[in-house]
């Protein structure tokens, strides 16, 4: 064909004497090659990124239907959290005030006597005020029998109000060590000894904003730095 001929028989040196089909058909050789480049160096960039824009989209999709689930259940979710507050505050008013928790250490010591114990120690500490209650500690030393403090466990548990008592390093051993590859004997005396807590709720005057107000320092003594 006269094209390919006019191919083979081209003359580097004098461009612009090629035949006006050859000069077209570079001319399109040469605008593929700026497309091709235009597309690797920017269209393909630009690809990259709407595929991630893509995902993104797909993502901030899944978490816009999420938090619109959980918005349209939050007025739900509001009135069953201020159902649980008021059962909360139900629950908190069943334990002993400030004020009646002098009668119910006197109540527990009480029982623990009409049990049969023979108590060496009943040692209440100061109290720790926590986020809505108040912690009290009591140090006791008791001496009785298995049937005795079930007694005494059971005559607490009696009591008008509701008394929480937490054993806090606490042990119960015998009296006297059982003789080596003998059984505890039952009926046996026993010793307990350690801490227990019982607790109390915290008035409203004493809570700021649903937390224990902090314990007021003492004042400084005149002359004091």
């Amino acid at each position: 064909m006269k094209f390919f001929d006019d191919l083979r028989n081209l003359d580097r040196n004098n461009i612009g004497g090629w035949p006006v089909s050859v000069k077209l058909f570079f001319c399109g050789v040469l605008f593929l090659l700026i497309l091709l480049a235009g597309w690797y160096f920017k269209v393909s960039d630009q690809q990259d990124e709407l595929a991630s824009l893509q995902a993104k989209e797909a993502s901030l999709k899944q978490e816009f239907s999420q938090k619109q689930a959980k918005a349209a259940n939050l007025e739900p979710l509001k009135a069953q959290l201020e159902e649980m507050k008021d059962m909360l505050r139900q629950m908190l008013r069943q334990l002993p005030s400030k004020t009646e928790m002098p009668e119910l250490l006197v109540d527990i010591s009480q029982t623990a006597l009409s049990a049969g114990l023979e108590t060496d120690l009943f040692q209440p500490g100061p109290e720790i005020p926590k986020e809505f209650y108040a912690e009290k500690p009591i140090a006791l030393r008791m001496i009785g029998t298995y049937h005795q403090f079930g007694t005494f466990i059971s005559g607490v548990a009696s009591l008008p109000r509701v008394v929480i008592l937490t054993m806090h390093d606490v042990s119960l051993r015998p009296q006297k060590a059982p003789v080596k590859g003998q059984d505890l004997v039952p009926g046996g005396i026993l010793v307990l000894e350690g801490t227990v807590k019982t607790y109390r709720y915290l008035e409203d005057e004493e809570t700021e904003d649903g937390q224990a107000k902090p314990a007021a320092r003492p004042a400084a003594g005149k002359g004091g730095k």
